[in-house]
């Protein structure tokens, strides 16, 4: 499991964002402010940093440039600043990423996991293809096959489809999904889902009417089962 620092102004065991990452699977830790930041830094421990440049004491852009002499963590700074200027000026700073105030959540996970990749030893580097029983997705290339033969899907069908091959056998609730698709501020209703999983049904089950591998576990959500 991945283990986040969240930088911010006025961070909580129960602020939002906090919530958002634990619920997509990282282990975080928040911290208010620079001081304390610079004095528990350990890099053995922390795999990404989340850097709010808004913060009391230690400015964000100062903080960042410490931490880079101390260390290769990635760092991904949040700003509601957004020229080209400050972008450029954050990326100096040592910063991995720059991602911009208000940003969906969807957007922002999808950044870390890239970045967390991009930071990973080769060998360490998860495989960009997927498949389970008739289903092959290539990521690197945004292909998908069923039986050998190639099949289009849009790109929220897609990356439903790639949460689930992630995950096989495991039961996902719809809110798990809306939030690792769409992102948990995004608004989409849980019909949204069973919407997709029809569409996913009709495309990669032999017969949609009676699934053997997309199956929806009552009460609960769904399940890829290979």
């Amino acid at each position: 499991m991945d283990h986040i620092w969240l930088i911010e102004d006025e961070a909580s065991i129960s602020d939002p964002l906090a919530f958002l990452l634990r619920r997509s699977g990282f282990e975080v830790t928040v911290i208010d402010n620079g001081v304390d930041a610079i004095r528990a830094f350990d890099p053995s421990v922390v795999d990404l940093i989340l850097l709010d440049l808004q913060l009391p004491g230690i400015p964000g852009m100062h903080l960042c440039r410490q931490l880079r002499q101390r260390c290769e963590v990635p760092i991904i700074m949040l700003t509601a600043r957004d020229t080209e200027m400050d972008t450029v000026a954050g990326l100096e700073a040592g910063a991995d990423d720059y991602v911009t105030k208000p940003f969906a959540s969807g957007e922002l996970i999808a950044r870390m996991r890239a970045v967390l990749r991009r930071h990973q030893p080769p060998e360490l580097i998860p495989s960009t293809v997927l498949g389970c029983a008739r289903v092959r997705m290539d990521l690197y290339a945004h292909q998908v096959s069923v039986g050998g033969a190639p099949v289009s899907l849009p790109l929220k069908t897609f990356q439903l489809l790639e949460v689930l091959l992630r995950s096989p056998g495991r039961v996902l609730t719809r809110g798990e999904l809306i939030d690792q698709v769409w992102g948990a501020d995004s608004g989409i209703e849980s019909k949204a889902v069973d919407t997709q999983m029809a569409r996913l049904r009709h495309m990669l089950e032999i017969d949609p009417a009676d699934p053997q591998h997309l199956r929806t576990v009552r009460g609960l959500g769904y399940v890829y089962d290979p």
